[in-house]
């Protein structure tokens, strides 16, 4: 048998593995009530509850931050962050927290911002150092 054949073959497998684990990631948007059923980790969008405290000691632990997020139901839930507070988090428009439940609590691998802006709208990504 010849090598190109062979070569071509493989290829064609590390495409589709790639697909398959890139498909994974083009989830849609789910609930809170959702993803804590489920029990798998999931992306949530929601926004800011500014009437709720934000935590982060930059002193103490600069890679835990908390803050309260409601879903589209309404639903509102802590979420902690292991990664430093970003910059105009309060600013936010939109946050699309993607993780999972740890009790009663719901801990966010990454978050993405949507951020008003005077000429675009920016989003900003944040990933956990965990």
């Amino acid at each position: 048998m010849k090598l190109m054949p062979i070569i071509i073959i493989a290829l064609m497998a590390g495409g589709v593995v790639m697909l398959i684990s890139a498909s994974k990631d083009m989830s849609t948007y789910s609930t809170f009530t959702h993803v804590k059923n489920s029990g798998e980790s999931a992306k949530v969008v929601g926004m800011l509850s500014k009437d709720k405290p934000m935590y982060y000691n930059a002193e103490e632990n600069p890679n835990l931050f908390t803050f309260f997020m409601k879903d589209q139901n309404g639903e509102e839930h802590q979420v902690t962050l292991h990664s430093a507070k970003p910059q105009d988090f309060e600013l936010s428009e939109q946050i699309v927290a993607t993780g999972a439940f740890d009790g009663d609590k719901f801990v966010a691998s990454s978050i993405l911002m949507k951020c008003p802006s005077k000429y675009k709208n920016e989003e900003v990504l944040v990933r956990s150092n965990m």
